[in-house]
């Protein structure tokens, strides 16, 4: 019983650290061009790699 008093409170902490990471994420930008990633290893380079 006293191992939930422990876990409770760092299992809540951590779910609001993962939270406000996310907000952080989304106001800064990082979720803005989500296809740009995905369709550039499609692009060719004009010079090859010898």
């Amino acid at each position: 019983m006293t191992g939930l008093v422990v876990l409770i409170p760092i299992a809540l902490a951590l779910g609001l650290a993962g939270l406000a990471a996310f907000f952080w994420a989304a106001r800064s930008g990082q979720f803005e061009d989500l296809d740009g990633a995905a369709l550039r290893i499609l692009i060719e380079d004009d010079d090859p790699i010898p």
